[in-house]
């Protein structure tokens, strides 16, 4: 079973874009893919901003994101970027830090006028760390997560969206998948 790591780059502790990233991990959870999320706001900041990937909590973040087969890399619009958070983090993985891994850009913001935000500055960034394949990501408006009493949720249009880019990471994941480390391969005598 493949595994797949969410990595949330929002400073808020009431974050749409963790929303979203859980709405994600659903979907592909029901698809028989072991999900985790790692909200990169609870590693220690000093260790974070100071590069100090040696610390037992980055150290084991970083081992996380090695492991995992697929990334689902979710961050909010801050003047028309990714967050610095998550910069911080992504700056921590080695040069080939997303070697052989397949990997869904996701980005929240307030308006339309952020969505290149994908394909110009988290893109190729993901790109540069080496990822096998990045999948076609999505833009979705902070107004398309609605809060309410019960759980949060996303409307109709915005989730139909969602999860079609779902459903390509998961046929992508599946198709570039590497092989595991103890995976057996047969040859022919």
């Amino acid at each position: 079973m493949a595994s797949i790591l969410a990595l949330t780059g929002s400073p808020s502790p009431h974050s749409r874009t963790a929303v979203v990233a859980g709405h994600v991990l659903r979907r592909l959870s029901h698809s028989g893919f072991a999900t985790s999320h790692l909200p990169v706001r609870e590693l220690p900041a000093a260790d974070l901003l100071a590069a100090r990937g040696g610390q037992p909590e980055l150290r084991r973040a970083l081992a996380a994101v090695a492991a995992a087969d697929g990334l689902v890399i979710a961050t909010p619009v801050y003047k028309a970027s990714y967050t610095g958070l998550l910069k911080a983090f992504l700056d921590l993985l080695p040069q080939d830090g997303l070697a052989g891994k397949t990997v869904l850009p996701l980005a929240t913001g307030g308006s339309l006028a952020h969505v290149l935000t994908l394909d110009y500055a988290l893109r190729p960034v993901l790109t540069a760390l080496g990822a096998r394949h990045v999948t076609a990501g999505r833009f979705v408006l902070d107004s398309s997560v609605e809060r309410g009493d019960g759980p949060d949720r996303l409307r109709p249009e915005a989730e139909l969206d969602l999860y079609q880019a779902v459903d390509e990471f998961a046929g992508a994941l599946r198709t570039h998948a590497a092989p595991r480390p103890d995976s057996t391969l047969t040859t022919a005598p």
